[in-house]
């Protein structure tokens, strides 16, 4: 039986995107409290009852959280162009060694925007 699993966690922290033209709002120091949702497909063990225990997928992500939780981005190393996409892909490429079954992280920036991404 395949199953996919998710399990959100929050974090607040803070960018500038000095990269894009002074006139644009995101270029000035701004913060956000960012909604990450993280899933993960495979197998149901038949003897267990689970795809994975849910305290594993915190294990693979509470460690990165820390890093990023009421910081500034651009400081953190591999996150000096801190977009939404490209947050995505520096926790997916931390995460999936920890967490193989991993298939999805959705990045929620504000109420209305969100970025998906499932890899390369």
């Amino acid at each position: 039986m395949k199953v996919t699993l998710a399990r959100k966690f929050r974090f607040e922290a803070s960018h500038s995107l000095s990269h894009l033209p002074d006139d644009h709002p995101c270029h000035n120091l701004h913060g956000h409290s960012y909604a990450l949702e993280i899933e993960v497909s495979g197998e149901v063990d038949e003897d267990s009852g689970f795809l994975l225990d849910y305290a594993e997928i915190k294990k693979a992500v509470q460690p990165l959280l820390d890093n990023l939780d009421h910081k500034h981005l651009n400081d953190v190393d591999g996150l000096e162009k801190p977009t939404t996409e490209l947050i995505a892909r520096w926790l997916w490429n931390r995460i999936k060694p920890a967490l193989p079954q991993l298939s999805r992280i959705a990045i929620q920036e504000t109420p209305t925007t969100r970025c998906e991404y499932k890899g390369r």
